[in-house]
């Protein structure tokens, strides 16, 4: 049975194991859902503060998402393996590889295509978040993320900071790479009494919260005198929200 969710994350520690993820599976995606998305519905999973939707999806080569729209929300694209081909109604045709990583405000609407134009499958999250207001203007942005070993990579940040990109919301992302068994602390800019949330991409972490691949963990906000943050004998691939 499911961890039910809780309606305010300050309560207590909030986990989604990956095994309890809702799962779509077609000839050419294999998608997880760590909150309800499209035909999965469920009343205790819709989110986590702004943060809507964590798709983990592997899409076949020469296959993927056609035209179609979005209004009204943040969407945030890691990707992780492969590439992904993007094109949208606001003239962007766009390549995006493994280590970059693609915002785009829907705002008053946009329509667009996700097509793995490789020859091998792509891996990629995405990441919808709800804008502080409706009706923006829609944007796009994407960049490369240079990832260093026992350190935070800012990839969302308000101010920009460190060559973030930013969205129409005070929300801090990161990704963390770890090598077996190394530890690194939680990020300076963590701002005390944040919700956040955790998402191992792969790998998995040690000690007080051992997550795996798929893993997901809401927190109050992290103590800054807790131990730091450390990865099994299989490393550790993360991402940390700072939900504000």
């Amino acid at each position: 049975m499911a961890t039910p969710a809780i309606d305010n994350p300050l309560l207590r520690p909030l986990l989604r194991p990956a095994s309890e993820r809702f799962h779509s599976q077609l000839d050419w995606l294999d998608s997880w859902h760590s909150f309800s998305f499209a035909g999965h519905h469920d009343p205790a999973w819709m989110g986590f503060g702004p943060l809507r939707v964590i798709n983990d999806d592997t899409i076949a080569a020469g296959r993927g998402f056609g035209m179609h729209p979005h209004r009204d929300m943040e969407i945030i694209t890691v990707m992780v393996e492969g590439e992904l081909h993007h094109r949208d109604s606001m003239g962007h045709a766009e390549v995006l590889r493994a280590g970059e990583v693609q915002r785009m405000s829907a705002g008053t609407g946009v329509v667009h295509s996700e097509i793995n134009g490789g020859d091998q499958p792509c891996r990629l999250l995405q990441i919808w978040i709800e804008p502080s207001s409706a009706g923006i203007a829609p944007d796009y942005e994407q960049r490369p993320f240079p990832l260093r070993s026992g350190q935070w990579t800012p990839l969302l940040d308000p101010q920009r900071r460190d060559g973030a990109m930013a969205i129409h919301r005070p929300v801090r992302l990161w990704r963390g790479v770890l090598e077996p068994g190394q530890a690194m602390p939680w990020p300076a800019q963590l701002a005390a009494h944040t919700p956040v949330w955790l998402q191992l991409i792969d790998g998995g972490l040690a000690g007080a919260w051992p997550l795996q691949r798929g893993d997901g963990l809401g927190l109050a906000w992290p103590d800054p005198e807790a131990a730091p943050v450390e990865a099994t004998a299989a490393g550790a691939d993360l991402l940390l929200f700072a939900l504000a």
